[in-house]
Formats: structure tokens, sequence, C-alpha cells
């Protein structure tokens, strides 16, 4: 038996609801058929919808038709109310986009198409209004090709030569089969609609019923059942509640069978792991519903026993919806009753957010109020009676403001340290600007040798779950990917908290030092009016800076189409109603965000001082002689552990000077670089206990002693630790060499390190991690003549470095190998000697040539070198 899931959706008034009621009533659902202007529809279920005669909550209706069972959604047609249709989309398996044969495509109608594109909905188109006077069926089929997709096709005539010849030429396919057969197959017809290579058009009146049988008819030919997995799954688009306020999550179940009882393993919003049984499951027609014990794939019900689940969630093995592409452009403030506390009025309005997540409803401690972002008027007069018929609460709204938006010009990188007493993170992003209506984009360049995959993805966890704020307005930041480059723990103090803070601030440093971009929301308008109005018309758009196409001339007038900023053409409707004496009419669709066109203007007005704003801090918190303090955020660099990620993406560009701070240009293993790391260390650290000299002390600086500095005295051999897998990583051959093998890698440096240390004559260990080993005890084996230590379970290569540095130090020159800007500093404290990698590659380099010299020079019994004790 087919079982689909049909939602009908247009634009206002183009008579959506109107054919609802007429499938229901020639399907036998319904046997009276009810009138949107009488307040007899039978999915017009709620009170507000029968007194405006619109659709405002998406409503669920079965029919039956030649042995299949289909669903209907009915959804809002209203663009104050379209975050509701978009919620639907995500469970369709065909759309029904009804059109006015009068007022053909709007500009809401192209936001429709738009989503359902988005969404990969097949589609049907009705025309609607045909009996009236000026619909013109092939003008409007006409302007659906331009204005939709040219593959929109006239299915009135389906079987016809005509038909067939029309479709043919959409697809290469189709053509040749119709010259060799004369015809296309239903099942080509159906298999192209359902990849939306081909659009279906019908025509008719619904209200008198006219078209509506061959309509029906067509959506029963042309419609291909779904497979669905025995595995369950489901999706949820809406969430309720009920007369006796019991809440209802509406679900599709893509997979498998619902049960009564069954018990459902899902994550709430918070990330609460949540297992919860289902208590009743509806299967609603209107606003009356029948229960049922079992569901099978393919059914839309409502299901209560569910109490921390969200629209767009995936349960079982669906994965969760996408993000919704609509969203509010006002927000507004609440003013409450004398007699309610915020705290209360907070918590139950706490319900509505989750029946419609895109109110945002927050509370503004700068402020000192509740908001909620809204798409219009009609929805906040909807909103205030709402609330006062659920909570009894009779609310006020303020003048409500534009929500603006932030991104960036230019890519820059975020540091975010974390350091108190006993507590340790640091975090570098790399924030880079997107094309508009991107969102935001996170993602991991860092390698897991550098920063575990666990503390990774808790970082981009951290970056998800919060609404970051600009600095120029403190609204949300959009349009770029934000990329963890390098971060940082300790193996003991790190606890999760730490990562959250790092990587807020490390957001927060980014934005304060990148060059903002100020967004503003943008209305799509459609503009009718008498054509002596149209030049006061083009005047006023023009002064609003708004983009729009030449006048329409139609029989009752002008039309013009655009977009302009929503701060300049908001409240323009009640001037056009006054200006052209009610007979113009102006229609917004949200088309979206671009570059404010007066930015300066708008900052100096909201005032935002992103200093006050404690909540969202730019500064790091770094740890000196046992406590922590706080470092400004234009100073972080000059404190942070890691070195900057945009330096290694540009070899060419030099890195900007700090006051006070040497030129990474000017470093090249040199003495100055030790000294500002042990400067570094000290202030961070405290003071060693070692000779800063002894520590600082390797031989190609002998000359460089300041006069009367004491050699240091080693009376043992000197020790090389090589940390093995930031060698493996930093050297571009065993790099290469590891994405094929990591054992090979190793075994290459292996041998290459016994080379270098038989001709060095010094004691090398060379250490790698297996800390991630479950059950790992430390092992140590002899390769030739170096040793080869595999840390134990929980233990770096890091700190076992750490640990031999500080023994072996006191009596023997210890150097140690490796590119870690963090252990360099702990090896300088152990009053050890560092190498970075780059010049321990070249110390290898100069050794392997040195050995090759003296082989050819063997060859000719030539042996003149001595090895250099």
């Amino acid at each position: 038996m087919k079982r689909l899931v049909l939602g009908i959706t247009a634009h206002v008034d183009a008579g959506k609801t109107t054919l609802a009621e007429a499938l229901l009533y020639r399907t036998g659902e319904i046997r009276k058929l009810g009138r949107v202007d009488h307040q007899t529809a039978f999915l017009d279920t709620h009170p507000m919808e029968r007194g405006r005669g619109i659709t405002i909550f998406a409503h669920q209706a079965m029919l039956e038709y030649q042995n299949a069972a289909y669903t209907l959604l009915d959804t809002p047609g209203h663009v104050d109310f379209s975050a509701e249709t978009e919620r639907t989309m995500q469970v369709l398996d065909y759309a029904i986009l009804v059109i006015s044969g009068t007022d053909g495509v709007q500009s809401h109608t192209e936001t429709i198409w738009n989503l359902l594109e988005r969404y990969h909905v097949p589609v049907f188109l009705f025309v609607n209004k045909m009996d009236l006077a000026g619909a013109d069926a092939a003008a409007v089929l006409s302007q659906l090709q331009q204005r939709l997709s040219n593959r929109c096709v006239d299915f009135s005539d389906d079987g016809t030569d005509a038909f067939y010849e029309r479709t043919a030429l959409l697809e290469e396919a189709w053509m040749e089969h119709f010259l060799e057969h004369g015809c296309l197959s239903r099942e080509q017809l159906s298999k192209g609609i359902a990849s939306r290579r081909l659009i279906p058009c019908y025509f008719g009146s619904a209200l008198k019923l006219e078209g509506v049988d061959a309509f029906l008819n067509g959506l029963h030919q042309y419609t291909l059942s779904l497979p669905y997995p025995e595995q369950f799954g489901a999706r949820i688009f809406k969430i309720a509640a009920d007369e006796k306020g019991n809440r209802l999550s509406y679900l599709k179940i893509t997979g498998g069978t619902l049960r009564v009882r069954d018990a459902i393993s899902y994550t709430a919003g918070d990330k609460t792991a949540m297992q919860e049984k289902v208590s009743q499951i509806r299967i609603y027609a209107g606003a009356k519903y029948e229960t049922a014990d079992s569901a099978p794939a393919g059914t839309v019900c409502a299901v209560t026993g569910l109490s921390r689940t969200y629209a767009g969630q995936g349960l079982g093995i669906t994965e969760n919806g996408a993000e919704p592409l609509l969203e509010p452009v006002l927000h507004y403030g609440i003013h409450l009753p004398e007699q309610v506390h915020p705290t209360d009025a907070l918590k139950q309005l706490s319900q509505l957010e989750e029946e419609d997540p895109a109110l945002h409803i927050v509370w503004d401690e700068q402020a000192g109020q509740i908001q909620m972002q809204l798409m219009g008027e009609v929805q906040l007069e909807i909103l205030q009676r709402l609330i006062a018929d659920r909570f009894g609460m009779k609310v006020q709204f303020d003048a409500g403001q534009i929500s603006y938006k932030e991104t960036i010009a230019a890519p820059v990188e975020g540091v975010g340290h974390y350091e108190p007493l006993c507590h340790y993170a640091e975090v570098h992003l790399l924030l880079e600007p997107l094309p508009q209506g991107s969102g935001l984009q996170f993602a991991s360049s860092c390698r897991e040798d550098a920063l575990d995959k666990n503390w990774q993805r808790l970082v981009l966890t951290h970056l998800a779950e919060k609404t970051h704020l600009g600095v120029c307005t403190g609204s949300p930041i959009t349009d770029m990917r934000i990329t963890l480059c390098a971060g940082k723990a300790h193996l003991k103090h790190t606890e999760g908290g730490d990562f959250r803070q790092a990587t807020y601030r490390a957001v927060r440093n980014g934005l304060r030092k990148a060059q903002t971009v100020l967004l503003e929301p943008w209305y799509r308008f459609r503009l009718e009016l008498p054509t002596e109005n149209v030049g006061r018309a083009m005047t006023d758009l023009q002064q609003m800076g708004a983009d729009f196409q030449s006048p329409e001339t139609k029989d009752t007038g002008s039309v013009i189409a655009g977009r302009a900023p929503v701060a300049k053409l908001r409240g323009y409707a009640a001037a056009v109603t006054s200006y052209t004496h009610g007979s113009g009419r102006l229609v917004c669709s949200s088309d979206g965000y671009a570059p404010c066109q007066n930015a300066e203007e708008v900052i100096a007005s909201i005032g935002y001082d992103c200093d006050s704003d404690l909540a969202n801090s730019a500064d790091s918190v770094f740890c000196a002689h046992g406590a922590g303090f706080v470092v400004p955020w234009n100073q972080v660099e000059q404190y942070m552990h890691l070195p900057s990620c945009l330096s290694k993406q540009s070899d060419s560009a030099p890195e900007p000077e700090t006051p006070g701070r040497l030129s990474r240009s000017h470093y090249h293993g040199s003495l100055e670089e030790d000294k500002e790391l042990m400067a570094i260390f000290e202030r961070t650290y405290g003071k060693i206990d070692r000779n800063p000299q002894q520590a600082l002390y390797t031989p190609k600086e002998e000359a460089a002693l300041p006069a009367g500095a004491l050699e240091p005295n080693y009376s043992k051999e000197e020790y090389l630790l090589v940390d093995g897998y930031n060698i493996i990583f930093a050297w571009e051959e065993l790099k290469a060499l590891a994405q094929e093998s990591l054992d090979s890698a190793r075994g290459q440096l292996m041998h290459t390190l016994s080379n270098y240390c038989g001709y060095r004559r010094c004691r090398l260990i060379l250490v790698f991690d297996a800390y991630k080993v479950k059950g790992q005890h430390e092992e140590t084996e002899q390769y030739h003549n170096i040793t080869v230590v595999y840390t134990k379970e929980a233990e770096t290569a890091d700190s076992y470095i750490e640990k031999a540095t500080h023994t072996l130090s006191k009596e023997h020159k210890v150097r140690v190998a490796t590119s870690d800007g963090m252990e360099q500093l702990i090896i300088l404290g152990n009053g050890a000697l560092r190498v970075s990698a780059e010049e321990f590659r070249q110390e290898v380099a100069q050794t392997e040539a040195a050995i090759r010299a003296y082989t050819a020079q063997m060859k000719q019994g030539k042996n003149t070198i001595t090895q250099k004790k």
C-alpha cells in the first residue's frame, strides 16, 4: 500500500486551505465543504485561525484514494509564519504548491520554491482561482517557467501527443524514447517528478471543485512509493501542547515501526542523554485524533512521553535535519504585568520557544527585559493573544528593533588561554569570511598528536553550542568559517570547562582583532499600486537604497518588484496605503543579510561597549607565582604558549612586530630566542634555580658568552632526548611517509638517528607517545645504539621528557629536540638545552653528509677524518 506525506503550501490568499478542503471532500474524508471566509474550514482548528482567516499552525489530515494512504499537512501561507512551513518541509515526500491564477508568482512564492529546492522536495503545482476574471493559464505558465523553473509542464492534457512532445524536450533520453515509441511511460514521468526534473502543473478552481479530480488523479498516478529501512527512525518537525497541557512531539516515522511503550533514546538540546517511553501515539485529523498501538514507516503522528525533544531532531537511525534558513529579522522587548516576576514569565514563555525555536526568547541583562525575535507585526499580535490565553499574562511589546549581524572582512587568528591555578587550556582559532548566506561553519585542522581528538571534539562542541556575539553591536556573528588550528592541554590540570573558556575567549579575541562588517536584513518586496502613484513609489525606493526592476504595467495598475533594507522598508506599508488611498499593497518576504548601508550610524545608536560585556570577554587568563592574572586581548600574543597559526600559512609575509617583542624573523635558533623563552617562562612560572647561562649554553654559542661568564663544567656524557612524533610530523619527508605507514616513518627515524648518534657519540633517547593505548605499560627497547621509549597509558612524550630532563640535567648536558612551544618552556625551566625540529633536521643532514664523505674517503683509502669527541 502506497503511503506518502504531502505538504500543501502557498503564498497567503492563494487558496491553499480551500484546495485542502476540496481534496478531503472529493476523497470522502469530510461530508461538507468548509470555507475560510465562513470560518468553517476543517483544517483551521484554532480560534485565531478562524477569526483571521489565515493558517497559523501546521495541521494534519488523512485521506485515502484508490488503495493509497496520504497524510496531508496544511502549512501557513503568511510570511510571518513561514518558519513553521520550513520546519514541516523536512518530513515531506511531495509538496503541493498553490499559485493564484490572478496574482501569479509572488515574492513569497519564490521563497517557498527555494525552500522546497533546498530540502529536495518534489513539487506538484496547482494554479487556483482560474474561474476569476483576469486569470490566464498561458500567461501564468509562462511566468512559472521564467521565475520558478523551465521544467514546469502543463499536465492538463497528459497522455496526448502534444503533451509527450512538450515533456520530451526536457531530457535527451526522453526524446529518444518518444521518437522510438511515440510516448513516455508513467514510470519515466514519475521518476522525473521525484527527481525534480519535471514539475507538473494543473489548473482549476478549488472553491468550485473545478480541476480537483484531475489533480487528485495526477497525484496518485505520478507519485512513487518510498522504501524504508527496517530499523526504527523518525524525524520531529513540530512541538506543541494539547488543550490539557500535554506535550506533543509531531514526527514522521522514517524507518521500522513505532509502538506504544517503546523506549526512545535521544540527546536533548543541552546534550543531556535521555531515554523515555512513548506513552501514546496519536493520528490527527484536524482537531480530532485517534490513538494507535503502533505506527509503521511513512506515518505522521504525535506522541506523548518525550519531554526534551525539539523540532528538526532525528531519532533512531535518522540524523538531525538541516538548520533552518528562514529567521526573524526583528526583535522585541516584552513588558510584563507588575505582578509577574521575570523568572516565572521566562519559564512559561520558554514553552513557546520549544514550539517555535525561531522566537529565541532570552533575558537581556543590559536592557533588563525579556526579548524575543519575530517575523512581523501579524505574528506579534498572534503571540500577544496566545500568551494571554495560555498563561493569563497580558503582555505588551515595545516598538521593536532590527536584528543585525556581524561578520569579518579578512582572515584572522583568535587566541584564548585559560590558566588559573590548577587549570590549563589554550586554543588557537582561524576565523575566515564566507560568502553571504553561508552561516557559521566549524572545522579542525589540528593534528591529533598536538591535541587529542577528544579535546578537539570538545572545542568544536563549544563553538557550536553558543551564540557568539560581535564586538561592534553585540549582534550574532555569521558567514564565517572557524577552524581549530592549534590547541594545548595539560595532562593533570585540564578539565572540560577550561576548553570552554579558552574557546569562547579565542573567538572573541579574533573578532577584536578583525575588521568587522555589520550586516543588516533585507526584504524582497512586491509593490502593487495605481499607475499614477508609480513616480512617488520609485522616488521613495531610491531614497531607501532599494534594488528594484522597472515597473510592470497590468490591467489594474502597476507592479514594482525588488529588494530593500528592512530598516528602510519597515512601516512603508502604511505609507503606501495612505498615498494610494487604500488601493496599494506592499508584500514583503525575508531576503537574507547584506552589508549595512549606514553602519557607523547604527553602531553609534546601539552604543554597545564590548569591553564591558564580561560574559563575552576577549581577554585571557595566565598563571604566575601560583596565581592567575588577566592579560588584555591585545597583549595575549606576548604570553601565548603556542606559535601563531597564521605565520605557518605564509612563509613570505613577515610577522607584525609587537612592542617589546622581537619578530620571529630575527630568530634562527639564536641565544636571543632562548633568552626570550626564558623570560616568558620566568614571567609565567617564576624564577628557576639553575644558572641561566648554563641553561642557555650551546657549543655553537661559545664565543657569544658574556665576559666573565663561566663555561659549564659537564663531567659526564651528553644526552639527547627526541620527541618522536613531533619530529615525524615536522619533517616533510617523514610526514609524507607517515601518511602511508606510521610504522615505516618510525623505522626510518630510528635508522636515521642511529647513524646520527654513532657519529655524535651521545646518549640518544627517542620517545614515542603510547598514552592512548589502553593498558599500555612503559616499554624500553634498544635499537642498535639508541634507546627507544614507548610511554605508558595516560603519559605523553611531553611528560616523560619533562621528568627525564629534570633528573638528567643535574649531572649531564641534556638537549631536547622538539618544536612543541610549551615543551620548550619546560625544558628551559629544567635547565636543559632545546633544539627545534628544523635545527635538528639540519644537524642530522650535516651529519649524514659527513658520514657520506667519510665513507667515500674510506673507499679511497684516505681515512683523514677524525671524529669529534
